[in-house]
Order: C-alpha cells, then structure tokens, then sequence
C-alpha cells in the first residue's frame, strides 16, 4: 500500500511520522531495513543530517535499531494493528473511525444532523414487538440453536422475493446472510483481495468503507462522483493506472451525496469491468428507499462480475443486526466457509424475526411510510439549509442524504469539532473524501433535522464557530 508521506510539524518529526505510518500498516514489519539515509533523504527533499537526527530519536524510543556496518532496522514484536495509523495522519474530527464513535456514543439528547440512520421513531417498533411475540410462540422457531450456515432459508427466499419485485433477480440459493451489510463487504475483502491489491472507491464515498479498507492494508483509490455516478474519464484511467481488483460503490441513494447511477454510465462501468477484469461490490442498503428505482450494477451483470450487498439496519432496525450477499454459484461455498470461519453462525433468532415481518407485509408497509416520510423530509431540510446559506451540492429524489456545500470560509471539520461542544453531531465533508478535497462541504441527514432546537442551534454554531 502506497502511503503518501505526510510531513508533521518539522522535517524530522515528519521524517519520524512516516516510518511510524510504515511500521504500524505493517509494510515494515520487525527485522525490516530502512532506506538508507541518503535514500530517505532524496525521497523525501531533506538534508541527510535531519534524516540521521529522526533515526536516533526513533531509535531512543525503541521503534528501530541500527546494527554496525548495516544500517538502520525495525525493531520487534509486530505491534497490534492500529487502523488510525494506517494511511496519513488525519485531524480527529475528520477520522472515519472517530466519526462513526461519536455518532454511537453521544446520548439520547444530543443532535445528530449528521448521522447516517433514521430516528427511533420513525421505526416500526410496534411491529417489530409483533412479530417479536409471534416468533417467540413459534415452537420450530431458532430460539436457542445456531442458524444453517447460509442463514435460514425462509428469509434467503423473501428476500429474493421482495429484489423481484424492484426488478432484480436473485435465486436464494446464492444469498448468504450475514451479520451486517458492513460484515458482507468485509467478508468479500477477505475473500477477495490481499494487501496491496487496488480497490477503487467513489471520491466522496461511505466513510467506513475507507475505515474497513484500511483494515484490509489495501490500497485505496478515489473516483470522482458526479450526480449520475463516477467520472468515467477518470475511472478508466484509474484502471489502466492502478489494475483494481475491486470497486465497492453505494447503488441508489449515494452516501453521502444522494447521487443515482445513470444506465449509461452503469453499462459503461460493465464494459470497463469485462476488459479489466474487475469485480463490482454494489452496497444496496438504501435501494428501498428510492420511489422511483435507479439503475443497479447487478440488474446487467451478464458475466458474474457484480456482488450485491443488503441490509436492514437502515431501514428496519439497527438492533436487529442482519444483512445478506449474493454471489456467483461457485464463490458460495467459499464464502460460507470464510463466514463460519469468523462468525460460526448468524443470528437465527434476529433472521426469523425478520423474515416474519417481511412475510406479514410489515416491512414492506414501513418502508413505504418511509418513503413518504423522507419526500416531505427533503425540502424542508433544502429551505432550512438555504437560509443558513448553506447549498446543496444536488437535490436528491429520494433518500436521506443532502450534500451540501458551507457557507464561504466555513471548514466543516472545524464546525463539527465546534458541534459536538454544543450537543450537535456533524458530518464533514473530508471524512468522506479519500483526496481530502471536501474541506467546504457537508452530510445532512433530512430525517433528522425536525427537531425545533435545530435550527437556532445550527445558526448559532455558523455565526460563532472560529473556521
């Protein structure tokens, strides 16, 4: 994994920096040699005597040693694995791993403007306590026991069902159920890439997909995202630049910009796909929120180039963790082992829950609700956001998320540093953004912005906050 150098205060702490960025990504592991001072020294545009002065200190503290004659190496054991160590060094308020903390960890009262799910209320809980009460009464139900190891085949079918009814076929005898979309795509990086390989990702794209890519010590490249997909220009030269092995994107609602795949880009990404033998993760948890459906990548897939990735953490319930693959026939056994060999099993009780709710309509019900619900969202977060002089990068048809661009001389990792004093969870721009290029910019979660205090709240930390 290629990671830029990333210059700290001072040339010989940003010297230091790097060896520590190298050592902790584990592309020098102990016993490893360091370039050599005058190597280090070219590389980087210092003089030798600031390289030989971070080498001593990074040797005082028992990070390297040198050995007579031979230069200087990587002392041992192999330290834990610290994934906000691995690419450049980034200001906490604009880490994934922080970000997605703060959003679990602020209490109950707190806004959260920026978060990715929607509030507790406008999920079916009363339905979900039904069918809670009816699984419980159920006596073949999976009460105690592990699930099957592909999950339990009632809920593989009524998923197939319900994609069939969007237009998109899927056989559940290719869905594997999983713990969490995010456990899906973990599970396809582990199947299907080393450290090292090229994986693109959209430029801005879904924060933990950068935090889990790190996990993996792949290298990560940005696309630019346009409202209809990623610029395609750019897209193939990064495939003849870097030969990818994977493209993770969001289908539907993107996060975090609410874009839609346009069909003629989602044929031309196929094309690309074929002549550079490139594997296509489509995360579609959002795609039910959509009143009109978007192109998807796996609605033209016609050379198992396409993995489709589900969940019901946004749409249903964050407690009930379930998500779903669904693959070529010949990677399901693979994959089912790799699952067992992580996780054992699923959560049997959560799926049969799940498959009762979508089995009685309940599910499908909501998400209709949810639907109506996010349309009369919309605009009324564009109006609140243009008073505040902030602009939407893009008026979204459905979902959740607006893009927003900050008012002139606003830094959004700043304001949301600033936020989080006053009780007010803010998305970022550049959490979301691998080039860092979206310093002006921020998420906006319309589902959660009704709350009265807000509005003064948000005007307030704009006026006030010293960005």
């Amino acid at each position: 994994m290629d990671i830029p150098y990333s210059p700290a205060p001072g040339r010989t702490a940003g010297i230091m920096q790097f060896v520590r960025q190298r050592i902790a990504a584990r592309e020098w592991p102990p016993g490893s040699r360091l370039p050599s001072l005058r190597g280090m020294a070219r590389q980087h545009g210092v003089s030798k005597s600031t390289v030989v002065e971070a080498y001593e200190r990074l040797e005082s503290e028992g990070v390297i040693r040198a050995r007579a004659g031979a230069g200087f190496y990587v002392a041992g054991p192999l330290a834990p694995l610290a994934l906000s160590e691995i690419g450049p060094r980034l200001d906490r308020q604009i880490d994934p791993l922080w970000v997605s903390r703060q959003s679990l960890d602020l209490g109950a009262q707190a806004l959260k403007p920026g978060c990715g799910w929607l509030p507790e209320d406008w999920m079916p809980r009363d339905a979900i306590r039904r069918a809670l009460r009816q699984v419980a009464r159920d006596p073949e139900a999976p009460l105690t026991d592990y699930a099957p190891a592909l999950g339990l085949p009632a809920l593989r079918t009524q998923i197939a069902q319900h994609l069939g009814t969007r237009g998109l076929a899927a056989d559940p005898r290719h869905i594997l159920l999983t713990d969490s979309g995010t456990q899906a795509v973990d599970l396809l990086c582990r199947f299907l890439i080393e450290p090292g390989d090229a994986v693109l990702v959209d430029d801005p794209c879904y924060f933990n997909f950068l935090a889990l890519l790190r996990a993996h010590r792949v290298r990560i490249i940005g696309v630019p995202h346009a409202p209809d997909g990623p610029d395609m220009d750019r897209f193939e030269a990064a495939l003849e630049e870097y030969r990818p092995r994977l493209y993770l994107s969001n289908a539907g609602p993107h996060n975090p910009t609410g874009a839609r795949l346009s069909a003629a880009k989602a044929e031309r990404i196929h094309a690309l796909a074929e002549a550079h033998d490139l594997i296509l993760i489509e995360d579609d948890i959002f795609g039910d929120l959509e009143s009109r459906p978007s192109a998807r990548l796996a609605s033209g897939d016609r050379s198992d180039r396409v993995v489709q990735v589900g969940s019901f953490s946004k749409t249903l319930s964050a407690s009930l963790r379930c998500g779903y693959l669904i693959v070529r026939e010949d990677w399901l056994d693979a994959l089912a082992d790799l699952r067992t060999a992580t996780t054992f099993s699923g959560a049997g009780l959560t799926q049969a829950v799940i498959a009762r709710l979508l089995r009685d309509g309940a599910w499908q019900q909501h998400t209709r609700l949810l639907r109506s619900r996010l349309a009369q969202a919309m605009p009324r977060a564009i109006r609140l956001l243009c008073a505040l002089g902030l602009q939407p990068w893009h008026e979204p048809e459905d979902g959740m998320f607006l893009w927003c661009r900050l008012p002139d001389g606003i830094d959004g990792a700043r304001l949301a540093q600033a936020g989080l004093q006053q009780g007010l969870m803010l998305a970022p721009g550049n959490v979301f953004s691998l080039a860092q290029t979206a310093g002006h910019m921020m998420r906006f979660n319309v589902s959660q912005m009704d709350d009265p205090r807000l509005p003064e709240r948000l005007a307030t930390l704009i006026r006030t906050c010293p960005c």
